[in-house]
């Protein structure tokens, strides 16, 4: 995770460049996965409209996003929300993920 800030005339703002795998590094983020987890990532950003992504990148096995969260924040607190709403609507839409993962306790 990388750090920067940005500041504003009365405020700050912090932008952080965000990793994650996927559970055991497996490869499931193929081209369908990843473009569903980039849709449902953007429609998180509309739901909490104080956090911005600057980018988004998904490869095979992780997923790098830069995003501006506000200092109010903890960043184990945003990636918490983000990934909690993504993984539960990917396990709904593709099924084989609970396949995938022998205990069915997600990405």
């Amino acid at each position: 995770m990388r750090e920067t800030a940005q500041s504003g005339p009365h405020s700050l703002k912090t932008q952080y460049h965000i990793v994650w795998v996927t559970r055991y590094r497996r490869k499931i983020l193929v081209e369908g996965v990843a473009v569903y987890l980039r849709m449902k990532l953007w429609e998180v950003q509309k739901y909490y409209s104080d956090r911005h992504f600057t980018e988004i990148g998904i490869d095979k096995d992780h997923v790098h996003v830069h995003m501006v969260i506000l200092p109010k924040y903890s960043v184990s607190f945003v990636v918490e929300t983000m990934k909690k709403n993504t993984s539960r609507r990917l396990r709904k839409k593709f099924r084989f993920l609970d396949k995938v993962y022998w205990d069915c306790g997600g990405i």
